[in-house]
This record gives structure tokens, C-alpha cells and sequence, in this order.
């Protein structure tokens, strides 16, 4: 370990020196319903609700960003906690304290009601939501054509399904008929729960309680098994363990039944040292996140509040890497792209700019470890981002 360690300074060391001799590169980067059945549909909701109006009133605080985000139980809310505290900081203050931005994280159930206060609410600029979910909403036409009304603005984290059953249940089938949780009625744990087990065919009795209510519901025995759709390591799972007579459920991931819209992922022990053995594993699925915003028209103030704010996200973005923030930051790519939606332009505009820069210098890191034994190496993708983390710290070099 010591020599690895021993080699990693070095080679980032070495890379620090061959950048800064290389030139002057662009930095870079910087609601209840009835039990589900394997016949019903799988859309997000048959009925049309209209298409609603976006409030034109003037928000309290005009420097402020609402962003819109599930539970405080979710990691999803802890990503959007991130981004407030860290870009309050370091920004210069007026004369009584006040900030150019403020990024204000407003409480919802990271579902349906989610992307209706995007949509609708003036002072709801943005919003952390399942792609698969946003998408159901645009094919449904749910609330009329929302393709010219929401823009993204970076795909973000994978979201996994966490199944908590008690003891007794040792497989998926054996919820047939049981119990279940599902969350609150037009969160994505119920909307995409119940596709997901109509899709695998076990029809369960469905139950729309929060996330405390349905811990409490396990323990008690009046819930078989219980559902949270989130980025794991969820903090609220902490207060769980097998102790309790509750464990996590596999959900096998059935390629020609869930590969469309779902993804195959893997629960350890680090995630859940209280819930997973040491050695163990357990397999569930997962969906991918993306932040949403309203697509302000160009001369609208709240689109140049918004612009502010994805300059300073992404510029900033370096900071998100470090231990101090989710380990979720670490899987965000913020040039990957959201297939069948548009991005808002400022974002698409920064990345462009950015791309050049960043270009260079993952060509300038290729040809400093051009040569050398992969097996000596530490992971390449983890060494150039502490590169990139040291230029955004040092900016001047």
C-alpha cells in the first residue's frame, strides 16, 4: 500500500509539473391506489390533467433559485444541500450580507409533484428528477407537451431501488399478495415500483406511507416489504439492520423485461455495513437522474439567474469531488448527454467553451502515461481528476 501510495504522488506530481510546463491550457472544469397487477398499465397515469400555466409573479428574492427535490430522507436532497452550502460560500457580499446567488432547496417527493412545480411555481427554477419518470410524463402527455417547457441542464447520479423485507422473505415472488410500500402516491418509488412488479409479473397490495411511517409499518409487521427509489448510500438507512429483522431484497434484473429503462447495479457492504455481510452482495436495479429546469424564455430574468447559476455550478464543479460531498458527485459527467431532450443553452454554450481545454489536457495526460505498466498505475480516471481538483485549487499555475 505504501508503495502504491508512494507511486500515485509521484505520478501526480510529475503530471502537475508536465501540465504546467506544457503551456497555459483553458482551465477545465472546472397519492393511496389500489394493488398493483401484473394487467395494468404501466404508464404514469391514463388521464390528462390539462397543461398547466408557469406563475408569472415576481419571486420574494429574485437572486434566488428554487431547487425542487425529494424528502430530507434522500440522498437526493443531500445533493441538493451540496450545492446550496457550496456555492453560498466564496462569493463576495454586499453591504448587509447579501449574496449574487442563492440556491434555495424547496421539499417535495422526488416525484410527479416535482416536475408540476417546475412547470407551474415562479419561484421553481430547477429540479432533481428520474429521467424514465420525466420521460413517462412527456409520453403520457400528462400535463400537455412539457418537450419546449423542461430543459436539462447535466444528466447526474444513478438512483437504486432499495428494497427493505422483513426476514421471512427471501425472494421478489414471495411478495406476491403481501403488503408493500411503495411511498407516497406519485413519488417515482411508487410510479416506477409499481411498473417494475407489474413488469416482473408479482402482484402485491400496495401501500403509499413515507419513508419513517414504512420503517415503522416493517418493524411492527404490517408491511411485508417497503420500497425507496434513491442514490445509494442512503443516510436514512443508517438507523436500519438486520438486528431489526429486515434485510435488503434482491431484484433480479431481467434484461428483456427492464433493459430499456432500467439499469443492473449492486449493493456492498460499504454501502450498508449494517444491512450487508462483509463479503456479501446484494443485486437490485437502478434508473438514471438528470437536473431539469424550466425553460425561461431568453429575456426573462429568471433565465439569466439561471445562466448565473450553472456558470458558477460548473465552474465549481471540482469542489463536488472531494470527501466532504455524497459519493454520488463522483459519478457525474457533466458533458454527458440526455438523449431526446434539449439542453439549456447557457450549460451547452459552458461545455463547449470548457471542451477545448479539457481536450488538451486529457491529451497532454495520454502522452505523460503513454508507456508505463497499467499495473503500476493507480486508476487513471481518479488520477486526472485529482488534477483537475488541484488546477481548480490553484488556479494561477
Amino acid at each position: 500500500m505504501r508503495v502504491c501510495g508512494a507511486m500515485r504522488t509521484g505520478l501526480f506530481i510529475a503530471l502537475i509539473a508536465a501540465a504546467w510546463l506544457g503551456g497555459q491550457v483553458q482551465d477545465s472544469f472546472a397519492q393511496k391506489r389500489p394493488s398493483a397487477s401484473p394487467s395494468e398499465s404501466t404508464k404514469v397515469s391514463p388521464r390528462k390533467e390539462g397543461t398547466p400555466k408557469k406563475e408569472t409573479g415576481r419571486p420574494a428574492d429574485p437572486f434566488t433559485v428554487g431547487f425542487v427535490t425529494g424528502s430530507p430522507q434522500c440522498t437526493e436532497f443531500a445533493i441538493a444541500q451540496d450545492i446550496a452550502t457550496t456555492l453560498a460560500g466564496g462569493q463576495e457580499t454586499g453591504p448587509h450580507g447579501q449574496v449574487a446567488l442563492r440556491v434555495l432547496p424547496i421539499v417535495g417527493d422526488g416525484g410527479v409533484r416535482n416536475v408540476l412545480d417546475v412547470l407551474t411555481l415562479a419561484g421553481a427554477d430547477v429540479a432533481i428528477s428520474p429521467v424514465v419518470l420525466v420521460d413517462r410524463l412527456r409520453e403520457t402527455r400528462t400535463f400537455g407537451d412539457i418537450s419546449d417547457r423542461l430543459t436539462y441542464i447535466a444528466p447526474l447520479h444513478i438512483e437504486e431501488f432499495h428494497l427493505l423485507a422483513r426476514a421471512e422473505i427471501g425472494s421478489l415472488t414471495e411478495l406476491s399478495g403481501k403488503r408493500v410500500n411503495l411511498g407516497d402516491d406519485g413519488s417515482a418509488g411508487a410510479i416506477l415500483g409499481r411498473e417494475v412488479l407489474n413488469r416482473l409479473g408479482v402482484k402485491i397490495m400496495e401501500s403509499n406511507l413515507g419513508p419513517e411511517a414504512a420503517l415503522d409499518g416493517l418493524r411492527k409487521g404490517d408491511l411485508s416489504a417497503a420500497l425507496l427509489v434513491s442514490g445509494k448510500p442512503l443516510s436514512f438507512l443508517t438507523q436500519v439492520s438486520q438486528l431489526d429483522g429486515i434485510h435488503l431484497l434482491p431484484i433480479p434484473y431481467f434484461k428483456e423485461l427492464l433493459q430499456q429503462d432500467y439499469l443492473p447495479s449492486t449493493f456492498r457492504h460499504k454501502d450498508y455495513p449494517n444491512l450487508i455481510a462483509v463479503e456479501a452482495s446484494v443485486d437490485t436495479i437502478a434508473i438514471k437522474s438528470a437536473l431539469f429546469a424550466y425553460n425561461w424564455p431568453s429575456g426573462n430574468e429568471r433565465f439569466r439567474l439561471l445562466e448565473f447559476f450553472v456558470q458558477t455550478l460548473f465552474t465549481r464543479f471540482p469542489e463536488f469531488l472531494g470527501d466532504a460531498h455524497h459519493p454520488k458527485w463522483r459519478e457525474v459527467n457533466l458533458a454527458a448527454q440526455l438523449p431526446g431532450w434539449r439542453r439549456f443553452r447557457p450549460a451547452e454554450r459552458w461545455l463547449q467553451q470548457q471542451s477545448g481545454g479539457e481536450a488538451a489536457l486529457r491529451k497532454a495526460f495520454g502522452r505523460f502515461i503513454e508507456g508505463k505498466p497499467t499495473a503500476d498505475l493507480p486508476d487513471r480516471e481518479e488520477l486526472f481528476r485529482d488534477f483537475l481538483r488541484w488546477r481548480e485549487r490553484n488556479p494561477a499555475k
